[in-house]
């Protein structure tokens, strides 16, 4: 009980942002996301052989409510010429995001008939 507890306070302020333009730099990225407040941990991946980011990265803020208004104010902002997706971190599909609105939860799919065997 007590890890699930921290777990969740762990994750409730981790956003996930793509669509960041690829020539992006770390440091541009924290200035714009610190504007909603202190960021406690950014990650970037790089593209090993052009060594530009590849479109994502994972953002963690010290309070919920900090990274409440990234999610909110910086999606579909434009930056360095490409519409950001800002998003929470580890929230499944049909669950309630931090925020208290629904996502949306694909439909799953039957599992396909066994194949005939023959004697």
């Amino acid at each position: 009980e007590y890890g699930k507890q921290w777990y969740q306070r762990r994750v409730r302020g981790i956003i996930f942002v793509s669509n960041v333009h690829i020539e992006a730099t770390e440091a541009d990225i924290f200035d714009k996301f610190s504007e909603y407040g202190d960021i406690k941990n950014l990650h970037a991946n790089l593209d090993r052989r052009t060594g530009y980011l590849k479109g994502y990265v994972c953002i963690e803020y010290e309070q919920h409510s900090e990274a409440r208004a990234a999610v909110e104010q910086a999606n579909e902002e434009d930056f360095l010429g490409q519409k950001l997706q800002v998003n929470w971190a580890f929230v499944r599909p049909g669950k309630k995001d931090p925020s208290g609105k629904m996502k949306e939860r694909r439909p799953r799919r039957g599992r396909s008939p066994s194949p005939e065997t023959s004697n």
